[in-house]
């Protein structure tokens, strides 16, 4: 099946769905995904801002499989023209190729090798941190118990991952000369410097909790500005941050915390920019619960069961919706967002072999 794959890889890649800059349209990819499977019922949905998804149903299926067809833009270090496919030493070099293009092309090559039921669901706005396909399709009365979402896992199924929040936070102070003994308690800089600390204190604290492999709290300040010169008191400072919770960590909770950290007088914003739950999604109970029937699905499937990650996917909304669903994928996560992006031809294969097994006993 490799040939097949590669040639679909190739003209995946193709296709430019570099994401941002959100211009992504229901034709060019989406047209060559319709025109490979012709046998397969198709809706194609445009949901504006370069969000469109692509349903494709043969027969009666039980199970949903979901691939992002968007990528990262390419950095200047490609040594190529990312939109080519490449292919030697034993992988395929190309833009998307691990993350995910790679699983949409076995996807597609496993359908045409088979005739059993199946069901696709290929969306282009997962690098958007917008999900409005997956929340598209989960307003339909859809029918899927069971859902498997295409991620760079090398071909294991993972059953956990953490949830991610970003937020940004904006500071008060009071401009003046930095000479007088106010600056200390008058600087907006100062007072995120101080937010900072007891932030990187509380999340060392939380290094005991754990969950399906899962240790500790993961956490990063990505940024900090504000401010004039250095003999003038900063009036005000921005400063944005992320973390990835653990399932089993309350996530109001952890708000709540981080919010509190910052003297109230001194903080004019605290913001959410961007949430995604965490795999499996629910309370303690409920995750576990759900982990559970994500690993009896993995049983059925016949999909051996790797460990929990730390990176976040989409499968988290289809669990916060009820499903039970895995992460399954080829390709390491490790190649996933860098230049000269690639996937080994074996785990091609290997994912195509695998779904192909699972379609044609459907």
């Amino acid at each position: 099946m490799l040939d097949s794959i590669l040639k679909h890889l190739e003209a995946l890649v193709s296709f430019d769905t570099r994401n941002p800059p959100r211009a992504i349209d229901s034709g060019g990819i989406f047209d060559y995904i319709r025109a490979q499977l012709p046998d397969f019922r198709i809706e194609v949905d445009d949901h504006g801002a370069g969000a469109v998804s692509l349903f494709a149903v043969r027969g009666q299926p039980k199970c949903l499989f979901n691939v992002h067809l968007d990528t990262v833009p390419s950095s200047p270090h490609w040594s190529a023209d990312p939109h080519v496919l490449r292919i030697g030493n034993d992988r395929a070099v190309g833009l998307g190729a691990c993350d995910i293009k790679g699983a949409a092309a076995g996807l597609i090559a496993a359908a045409q090798a088979t005739q059993g039921d199946a069901a696709f669901l290929f969306t282009s706005d997962e690098e958007a941190n917008d999900a409005r396909c997956i929340a598209g399709f989960l307003a339909r009365d859809h029918g899927f118990r069971d859902v498997v979402v295409a991620e760079p896992t090398s071909c294991e199924a993972v059953l956990a991952h953490r949830g991610i929040s970003a937020v940004r936070m904006a500071f008060t102070g009071r401009a003046g000369h930095a000479s007088g003994p106010g600056a200390l308690d008058a600087s907006a800089l100062h007072h995120a410097v101080r937010w900072s600390s007891r932030a990187l204190d509380f999340v060392g604290l939380e290094s005991h909790r754990r969950f399906g492999g899962l240790t500790g709290l993961r956490f990063n300040i990505g940024r900090i500005e504000g401010g004039i010169k250095a003999n003038v008191i900063a009036p005000a400072a921005e400063l944005r941050f992320g973390f990835r919770p653990l399932p089993s960590h309350d996530i109001e909770q952890l708000h709540a915390a981080f919010r509190g950290f910052a003297a109230p007088d001194a903080l004019e914003a605290y913001e959410e920019t961007f949430r995604g739950p965490s795999l499996p999604s629910g309370d303690v109970a409920v995750a576990e619960d759900r982990r559970l029937a994500a690993r009896d699905l993995a049983d059925e499937l016949g999909l051996p069961v790797g460990n929990a990650v730390d990176f976040w996917t989409e499968a988290s909304l289809f669990s916060r919706a009820g499903l039970n669903a895995l992460v399954f994928g080829p390709g390491d996560i490790a190649q996933a967002h860098t230049a000269d992006e690639w996937v080994s031809l074996e785990q091609l294969q290997r994912y195509a072999g695998i779904v192909g097994r699972i379609l044609g006993s459907a």
